[in-house]
């Protein structure tokens, strides 16, 4: 369960930024020249869902891991500023955040218990 609370956790934060990326390409057509609304209107809705799963995300992740209230803070905040899930997450990475502690095999548990 951890260690696909992680892996999505890593996926979502690329995932947001790139959408965060699509978004504001899309929004300068929509506000530029040739001024066409059909990027917005496909990628807001994308980042949207995006920016929900991050979110959630970082709440699972941070119960998991028992990350402070602020290192929580910071990476809902983190959520709002273009590209900043990146910036988090490899600093998360090399903080040990991230990290899963490998399971007991079951025979070694059941014979520690």
């Amino acid at each position: 369960m951890r260690r696909t609370a992680m892996t999505l956790f890593v996926v979502a934060a690329i995932a947001e930024a790139i959408s965060w990326l699509a978004l504001l390409a899309g929004m300068a057509v929509k506000y530029g020249p040739p001024q066409n609304e059909l990027g917005v209107q496909i990628f807001g809705p994308i980042h949207g869902g995006l920016f929900m799963v991050y979110v959630v995300l970082v709440l699972v992740v941070a119960r998991l891991n028992r990350w402070s209230w602020l290192a929580t803070l910071v990476a809902l905040a983190c959520a709002v500023p273009p590209f900043a899930t990146l910036v988090f997450e490899r600093w998360a990475q090399r903080r040990g955040m991230l990290r899963v502690e490998p399971e007991p095999e079951p025979a070694a548990a059941a014979a520690a218990g």
